[in-house]
């Protein structure tokens, strides 16, 4: 999504030809995509072991092409266990790199900021502490703000929305977003919707389901029972979120864009326990959910792994569903993170960058 954006700058400002690896959204901003994202999309460290077969005939093609182009740049967007070796392979043969979007490293593997230093000639970071973090380290890292910031919005109200869907206004509304991935979607599924009925028990809680663009209804359907009214939403994640009172939100972007929604949320997320036993040894943050980070304390309740059950969702849920002053403490804690973020224009501050460059 950020880097269709940066294309689509890009390609307003400069001659340029743009091709890589992307999805549907770089595709429609005018990339020439020699590889399918989709490919390699995983979470998880036990769960990539079946991509590397995939993943080297990727990596090997990136190379070849950018050999034989022979490219002014290339700007590689987050994923970096995947481009950190591309970018190594890119630097040898000539071709400098943009980091766009520095990964987490704060949080997982600090050292690995050293293969930035050496194989980025510049590092663009979109979270506020990240810039001097980088730059401790030696990274050529400047903040450009969130590319979310100024594009996050609903565009209907919360009674628009429930005349729209069916949804009675005067009941609470529950938005759930469990993931686009499959490995997602089969670890939070099932819990969340055995939450459900509990959450509804005794307050009317309707819940929205907000399908993510790369998920097909016939991935959802596994999981959807007769006995769990859910609204699915598509094409409409903002509009489901801005018009709920609480969102049960998948870790990730997601939490961020309920944040400058201003909506509620817990976080919860679940990793095959193999995973989760090694991430546990490399993650050197109290917290995970971005928005916690980014406030520097718990904001909105985290529900990981063994304490991701549908009786801890519930519990939660319901706790901030009878609280309105418990929601207004957490709106009145997301609208400081919002500020954190940076004002609005992130992509057209890194594509300052790279024009300059260029």
């Amino acid at each position: 999504m950020y880097a269709a954006r940066l294309a689509a700058e890009l390609q307003s400002r400069l001659p340029v030809h743009l091709f890589g690896m992307g999805g549907p959204r770089m595709r429609e901003a005018g990339v020439e995509l020699i590889a399918d994202s989709k490919e390699v999309a995983v979470i998880g460290i036990l769960e990539a072991w079946s991509k590397i077969p995939k993943l080297v005939r990727i990596l090997n093609r990136m190379v070849f092409e950018t050999r034989q182009r022979k490219p002014a740049l290339a700007i590689l967007t987050d994923f970096p266990g995947f481009h950190l070796r591309l970018a190594r392979k890119l630097k040898r043969a000539g071709t400098p790199v943009v980091y766009f979007v520095c990964p987490q490293f704060w949080a997982w593997r600090p050292r690995r900021a050293n293969l930035v230093r050496k194989r980025f000639v510049r590092g663009l970071c979109i979270f506020p502490f990240e810039e001097r973090w980088y730059r401790e380290r030696g990274v050529a890292a400047d903040f450009i703000g969130h590319p979310l910031v100024g594009e996050v919005r609903a565009t209907v109200t919360r009674e628009q929305f429930a005349a729209a869907h069916g949804l009675d206004p005067a009941l609470p509304i529950v938005a759930l977003l469990p993931g686009s991935r499959h490995s997602e979607l089969a670890q939070h599924m099932p819990v969340m919707l055995e939450a459900c009925p509990a959450i509804a028990q005794g307050r009317g809680a309707q819940f929205v389901l907000a399908v993510a663009p790369d998920v097909q209804p016939e991935d959802l359907a596994r999981y959807l029972k007769p006995n769990v009214p859910v609204t699915l939403v598509t094409g409409a994640t903002y509009d489901a979120v801005g018009a709920a009172d609480l969102a049960i939100v998948s870790s990730g972007t997601a939490t961020v864009e309920t944040a400058l929604l201003g909506t509620p949320m817990v976080v919860i997320y679940r990793v095959s326990a193999v995973t989760w036993a090694m991430a546990r040894r490399l993650v050197r943050t109290p917290m995970v959910a971005m928005v916690n980070l980014i406030a520097g304390r718990r904001v909105v309740p985290e529900l990981l792994q063994s304490d991701f059950t549908p009786e801890r969702v519930a519990a939660e849920a319901g706790r901030l569903l009878d609280s309105p002053a418990a929601r207004e403490q957490i709106r009145n804690d997301l609208a400081e993170v919002c500020e954190r973020l940076g004002p609005p224009g992130a992509i057209a501050r890194a594509a300052d960058i790279i024009q300059g460059m260029l």
